[in-house]
């Protein structure tokens, strides 16, 4: 009946579709994660089915998507489109994608973004669109039924319109980056209808319209992240016509260029922002040399910020840049401060003082050196600091640095690791608290009672220490790798030992007494240092085994056979190509194999050398000189034979060349051009069926003429005469 054709028709075209997608798509046959990324696609492969939870069709070259590409597959979770060339998206093509969590348009050729196809995908929870064509988000909200969403990303380099309502209906989002590089229209209010963001960046290069976007996010960011911009002099209020409380809390500035002035006039809007209390700055450029306003900040009241973080800021002539007098009310409130790979070589003593609350300074990949330490740490300086990080800087004595750093009462952690202090001398001063110190990459060749006592924690890792034998009866965890050590350190000195780390160090063995009965509770050792025998012996096995290995394959593809070609042929290239013809014995040396000795010897032989005149044959049976390497032998018959008679037969062949002793008479006869060769085919044989290994051998029987041997009497009598005749040419 039609019933069953219909049945009939649609399974087969079910079963089309499967293996449509089979060959378009290997890896999605029965498999819930289908990847299909870069295989050239040009279209969405049918047969997508309701097993696939996720779909990976990136870095293809799909230009529209089709209403029914995806209607069957009713269950994805994660769509990657991203670095395609869509340009056109049927309006009802996500239509059954209820469950969709994660979608990925980026990078693609979309000109214009529609509503409709968001509508029903009311699990999504990530949505990108960034890189495409499109200019603005269109007239109305694209996500207003996108409930769930918690990351968006979008814009592109046409980017350039935000208008009112473009986020309507996105009440929470943990992250939201907008690539708005040539934004150049806001309206005000358009990201103020979102209550709440975590996260945002965003790359904006007009700074005409940053009050605006920061007035809208003061009361919903939490943490606002500002790429590219030029920061030009600001002067509108950040939070104008705004009300407490605020909700922002840290703002960095990326890839940024700053002005003395532009940076005078932030610092004070910025404090307008109550709830700030991170600022950080990364890659940007400086402009100036520190002839801020002082006068104006200091003015606008205190900051309320806690952590700073300046990070690769680079700042033109930094060597001419002031001292920033007048800023010491902006520093009361610090806890943290971080400035690192920024060429900083001082801190005026009478700034240093006021950072009253400081608890960490970090100044990492700087300039400091010994002789300006004195006025950075002064006397008075920094009084509350607990953590100082000088490392990766041109400190160069350890004493004069343990002597400024002792003016630190409060510090307990000290990490002055990758300066090239070279030596250390046998006492020092340090800070009384002192907990923690880092000593790692320094260059010192020992260790003396400079270290403090006080310690819990020492790094003193990448050094040239051969012992250790401190006695530090607070010392918790100790830190020696990349040394030099031959002997674990004495237990009794370090009775509180809990972690010691002594990888890549030089230890053959541990004894009883080194640890004195004391228990450990973590020990961390390379395989080499605990098992050396095993790991040594596990070596010359693998190295056994290779040499086997290589031995058995040289066996199979004749290995032996060619070295021994090679070297008879560098001794051979050592003498004349032909020899004096006072120094010629023989007309020919005869090559050929033990089976065919019958005819050679009886038949050929008895042709040859009883011919009138009779010709002088070089046999090895007969010839060759006894004990006598037969390599030597072979060369020394060629060079002495005017030509050479290769007697070629099925037994030659499949007897290896006789047994390869022979074939070393070839090595001086593989120049095509050579008329010192011979051939004599016994019998008929194929040049394919010679040993690929005699290549050139099987060249020259395409090349040259050769005398067969025939089975009619009158014809051999033609052979003969053409055989002598070749051997007086």
């Amino acid at each position: 009946s039609w019933q069953l054709w219909a049945i009939y028709m649609l399974l087969a075209a079910n079963l089309s579709e499967q293996q449509a997608l089979k060959q378009a798509c290997p890896s999605c046959n029965d498999a819930q994660l289908c990847n299909c990324s870069a295989m050239g696609l040009d279209f969405i492969p049918p047969g997508l089915t309701a097993k696939i939870t996720m779909l990976d069709l990136a870095h293809n070259r799909i230009k529209h998507i089709r209403s029914r590409d995806l209607q069957q597959a009713v269950n994805l979770r994660t769509l990657l489109l991203q670095s395609n060339k869509i340009s056109s998206i049927d309006e009802d093509s996500f239509q059954s994608l209820a469950k969709l969590e994660l979608l990925d348009l980026s990078n693609n050729s979309l000109a214009h973004l529609s509503p409709v196809w968001f509508e029903q995908l009311v699990s999504l929870q990530h949505l990108r669109l960034q890189g495409n064509f499109y200019r603005d988000l269109g007239e109305s909200s694209l996500f207003s039924s996108l409930r769930n969403l918690s990351s968006l990303r979008l814009g592109n380099p046409r980017f350039s319109v935000i208008r009112q309502g473009n986020f309507e209906g996105i009440e929470f989002l943990n992250r939201l980056w907008i690539d708005g590089g040539n934004l150049s229209q806001y309206e005000q209010g358009s990201l103020k209808l979102i209550k709440k963001i975590n996260h945002m960046v965003i790359n904006l290069r007009n700074s005409g319209i940053f009050s605006d976007i920061v007035r809208d996010l003061v009361h919903s960011v939490t943490w606002l992240e500002v790429r590219e911009i030029k920061l030009a002099v600001e002067t509108k209020s950040l939070v104008q016509n705004s009300t407490r409380p605020f909700r922002m809390q840290k703002l960095t500035c990326k890839d940024a260029f700053f002005t003395d002035q532009s940076i005078s006039r932030i610092l004070v809007l910025l404090k307008e922002i109550t709830s700030l209390r991170d600022l950080e700055a990364i890659d940007c450029v400086l402009e100036g040399r520190g002839q801020w306003d002082t006068k104006e900040i200091a003015r606008s009241g205190e900051s309320f910020v806690e952590t700073i973080s300046i990070i690769n800021v680079m700042i033109q002539n930094f060597y001419l840049f002031f001292d920033l007098e007048g800023m010491e009310s902006q520093t009361n409130k610090l806890k943290s401060l971080t400035i690192t790979s920024s060429k900083v070589f001082m801190v005026p003593c009478k700034l240093a003082r006021h950072f009253s609350s400081l608890l960490y300074l970090d100044f990492n990949d700087n300039l400091l050196v010994n002789n300006r330490l004195d006025e950075t740490i002064c006397r008075g300086a920094w009084p509350s600091l607990q953590t100082l990080n000088l490392s990766q800087n041109s400190l160069k004595s350890l004493k004069q640095t343990a002597k400024y750093i002792s003016r630190l009462p409060k510090l307990n952690n000290l990490d002055i690791s990758q300066n090239n202090f070279g030596e250390i001398p046998d006492a020092c001063e340090w800070p009384k608290n002192l907990k923690y110190l880092n000593l790692s990459s320094t260059q010192i060749p020992k260790v003396t009672a400079c270290i403090p006592l006080t310690l819990e924690v020492l790094d003193i890792s990448a050094n040239n220490l051969k012992e250790f034998g401190l006695q530090l009866p607070s010392l918790k965890e100790l830190y020696l790798t990349k040394n030099q050590l031959k002997t674990l350190p004495g237990a009794a000195p370090i009775p509180n030992l809990v972690v010691m780390s002594v990888r890549r160090n030089k230890l053959n063995s541990f004894s009883k007494d080194e640890f004195e009965g004391a228990q450990v509770g973590a020990v961390h050792l390379s395989l080499m240092e605990c098992h050396r025998s095993l790991v040594v012996s596990l070596i010359c096995i693998l190295v056994f085994l290779v040499i086997l290995i290589l031995v058995a394959v040289g066996y199979k593809y004749h290995a032996v056979w060619y070295l021994r070609m090679t070297w008879a042929w560098l001794q051979a290239k050592r003498k004349p190509k032909r020899a004096p013809p006072k120094d010629i014995c023989y007309d020919a040396f005869v090559s050929y194999s033990e089976n065919d000795s019958n005819w050679v010897e009886n038949i050929m032989v008895q042709e040859l050398e009883q011919a009138c005149p009779p010709f002088r044959l070089c046999l090895h049976k007969r010839d060759f000189v006894p004990g006598k390497w037969i390599v030597d032998n072979i060369i020394d018959s060629i060079e002495k034979s005017h030509k050479t008679l290769f007697v070629l037969s099925e037994h030659f062949v499949q007897s290896e060349w006789c047994k390869y002793e022979l074939d070393f008479s070839h090595f001086r006869l593989f120049d095509e051009n050579n008329d010192a060769v011979i051939l004599v085919l016994l019998e008929s044989i194929q040049s394919k069926t010679i040993p690929k290994r005699f290549c050139k051998l099987r060249k020259i029987m395409n090349t040259k003429t050769y005398l067969e041997w025939p089975l009619g009497e009158e014809q051999q009598q033609m052979f003969w005469e053409n055989l002598k005749r070749a051997l007086k040419s």
